[in-house]
Formats: structure tokens, sequence, C-alpha cells
């Protein structure tokens, strides 16, 4: 089994309670631990995998809490870094139908720095670069594409997830095409929402999108559609996979249980290269990712809800 090594932000999710989709109304917050790349990690770990996370969060209560979290769930933190600057917050309020809004605090995240040593284990192992914040400047940003560079060297499978945040991207959004790219060109495996597929492919039907985004390099490409399942297109076919019927409380890392539970079930491939082109065997892989993400929206908060191996058994039979 290949380990994952999860590069970018972990933050606290202030989670707005019983106001609908109006923070400016919110007055009682409950406590989370969030942040893409950390939620993915956890999704791994919870199912069996072996995940890493590197990041930074702050020398602050906080920051000892998230660290709890992620040692709780059985991520290895061996590569997590600290800093004086306080721990990165989001605001999230969450509507009647589970979408959320935010509002973020930018902290220690954007702190992080490259070491050579993390580069180097990446060797033989896989890469998942899913940082909603890495690529809006400052050390993350530097590191997370020498990291990128180093998994290229290293030949490690790289996957990744643009996790586009219109807020955070106002007027910026040809900035956000531009610097995603790069990665797109590079990566085995690429996840996006369909807001994510049009706006870095410049076409609205999702083949084309596909077809486009295959023509920069992408190798596969999965497109979650919420209730609608996900679009997988490989170098040997497109189709849609169905998710579950379900009724969603909060939809806060139901993309990141997904992909953290595709990537699960590919790192148990001997020649996983090979497996993320195999039309068949990603068709049924999204199968069961669909359900882990599905499950993920039953229950507030993204890390508590993370289904484990027996949640995620029941769940397929």
């Amino acid at each position: 089994m290949k380990k994952i090594f999860c590069v970018g932000e972990l933050l606290i999710d202030f989670v707005a309670e019983n106001q609908g989709n109006d923070l400016g109304h919110a007055t009682v917050f409950t406590k989370k631990a969030g942040g893409a790349p950390a939620n993915v990690a956890c999704a791994i770990a919870k199912l069996g995998g072996k995940s890493a996370f590197v990041g930074c969060i702050g020398e602050d209560p906080f920051g000892d809490f998230l660290l709890e979290v992620l040692t709780e769930n059985g991520v290895e933190t061996l590569l997590v870094q600290r800093s004086p600057t306080f721990t990165t917050l989001a605001f999230v309020s969450i509507a009647e139908d589970g979408e959320r809004d935010f509002v973020f605090s930018r902290g220690a995240d954007r702190e992080l720095a490259y070491q050579e040593r993390s580069g180097k284990a990446f060797e033989g192992n896989m890469l998942h670069l899913g940082a909603a914040t890495a690529l809006l400047g400052g050390p993350l940003e530097s590191a997370y594409s020498r990291y990128f560079y180093d998994g290229l060297i290293h030949e490690a499978f790289i996957s990744f997830d643009p996790n586009f945040r219109h807020d955070l991207w106002k007027t910026r959004e040809k900035e956000f095409v531009k610097k995603s790219l790069r990665f797109v060109e590079k990566a085995q495996l690429c996840k996006f929402s369909v807001e994510e597929a049009r706006l870095l492919s410049g076409e609205t039907d999702l083949v084309r999108a596909c077809d486009a985004l295959h023509a920069r390099g992408a190798e596969t490409i999965v497109i979650t559609l919420g209730a609608g399942g996900t679009y997988l297109s490989t170098p040997n076919g497109q189709e849609t996979i169905p998710s579950i019927a379900i009724k969603p409380v909060d939809t806060t890392g139901a993309g990141d249980a997904f992909i953290g539970c595709l990537l699960y079930l590919l790192s148990r491939e001997k020649d996983l290269f090979e497996a993320v082109k195999n039309q068949e065997l990603m068709a049924e892989n999204v199968r069961i990712a669909n359900v882990a993400g599905a499950l993920t929206t039953t229950r507030f908060g993204a890390i508590p809800s993370l289904p484990d191996q027996e949640q995620l058994k029941a769940a397929l039979q």
C-alpha cells in the first residue's frame, strides 16, 4: 500500500448554528477541524490507508486541537509545522440544502516552509495537491510548487484538486486558471467540480471540457456532480457513475471524502499508474467513492462525518 501525502491547509471551521446562509446574522458558532487537504488525509486514514499531512498551523490552542484531530484519526503528522502566526480560521454558514458560504481569516497555513527531506519521501508514493489557499501567494505557494516538482522528479503519483473558492479569487479567475493548469498538465488524476471543469477548460459541455483538459495533459478526470454522481473520463472512455439517494444536512467535506476514498482504493493497486487509466476499475472505484462522499453529508462537520471501513461497507451492501 502506498502512502499518500496531502499538502496544504489545516484550519478551524467555525460553523454558524441555525442561521441559514446569512453569516452576517450568525451569533453562535461551533468549532470544527477543517481544510480540504487535511480532510482528505483523514478520509484515507479512516478507511485504513496510509496518509501524511504536510502543512502549517499556529502555536496556539487551535493548532493544538487540530494536531490532536489528525493524530486521533490516524494521520501521520511528522511533517506538520507550527508558526507564531495564529491558526487559519474559516467562518461557515450552511443553508437548508446543505450548501455552504465561507469567510476566511488566513493565518498560519500560508507560512508553510519547503523542506527538502519531505520531498524525498514522495518517491514511490502518492502526492495529493488539493489546497484551496495554496495558489494565493506567500511561502505556502512556493512550498506547494516545489513539492509538486519533487513529486515529478521522484515519480510519485500526483493527484490534483483545485478547490476553487469564489470568495478567494474575486476578479482574479484568469490568474487562478493559469496557476492551476500547470498542475493539471502533469497530474495522473484530476478531481473537479462542474464549475472548476468549466472554468479551467473554457468549455460549458462536460465532454468537451474533459477533452480540453486531457489535451492539456490531465490523464484521468473525475467531475463531481453532487446528487448526480460523478462524471469519469479516462484515456479509455467516459461515463457518469451514479451515487446513492441521500438527504444531505451538510455538504462540507463531501468532495474530500470522495477523493480520499478514491486515492485510498488506488493506493492498494500494484501499478496505480496503469490502474488509474483502467476504465472498468476506475468506474467501480468511483462508485465506491461516491458512497463515501454521500455518507459524509449526513452529519455536520467534515472530519467527524468521514466514514470508516465498516460504515462504508455497510452502505455498499
